[in-house]
């Protein structure tokens, strides 16, 4: 085989995997993979016959044909989360009741495992939701950073302590904010008697 033909195998690999992990990830996959598994065995253990050297052991139950039908439903609703995901819902708690009727119809849920797997793929399909799409980006650059970005120092009067003009002003307009001289007696914080403002 030439490392050409092997490239492009890997290529068709790759595409296939990522292919298959998005409808993967848009579909209650795993909820239908246990409840698909859970019906095989509750279908399967009522016709099957266990040979033990000469003996041969009879696993059916007058209720085979109930088994049957229970395991085929278990097997459709696993398919339908899988294809239908829209009725999720009803197909996860389906086969949450499926599971429970297969405990005395088909010889204890086929043996427990049947059981156990289709309650835990019911109780999945109910539970998955579908992802949200991620919000675009605000603007090329994407959204605004929220890193702590220093206000500049506002440049000082000549001669005083007071900054020449207010924050967000860059022109050296005061807009009406009264700006006191390094001098004087009265300070921002203050009264004219001296006293100060209660926090």
């Amino acid at each position: 085989m030439s490392p050409e033909s092997t490239g492009q195998n890997e290529h068709y690999l790759t595409v296939f995997r990522r292919g298959f992990r998005t409808w993967r990830g848009n579909r209650p996959f795993w909820a239908g993979l246990f409840t698909m598994a859970g019906g095989i065995p509750i279908a399967y253990f009522p016709y099957a016959n266990m040979h033990l050297g000469n003996v041969t052991l009879a696993m059916s139950t007058t209720a085979g044909a109930g088994s049957l039908i229970i395991g085929v439903l278990l097997v459709t609703l696993g398919l339908t989360m899988w294809f239908h995901h829209i009725v999720r819902v009803f197909a996860g708690v389906a086969a949450i009741l499926l599971g429970l009727i297969s405990i005395p119809v088909a010889n204890f849920g086929g043996f427990v495992m049947g059981f156990v797997l289709a309650m835990l793929g019911g109780a999945l399909s109910v539970s998955w939701a579908p992802g949200e799409p991620k919000e675009e980006a605000e603007g090329p650059d994407g959204p605004p950073s929220s890193e702590y970005v220093p206000f500049p120092s506002a440049p000082v009067a000549h001669g005083t302590d007071e900054p020449a003009f207010a924050s967000g002003s860059p022109s050296g307009e005061s807009h009406g904010v009264t700006t006191f001289p390094a001098h004087s007696d009265t300070a921002p914080g203050a009264d004219a008697d001296g006293g100060r403002h209660r926090a």
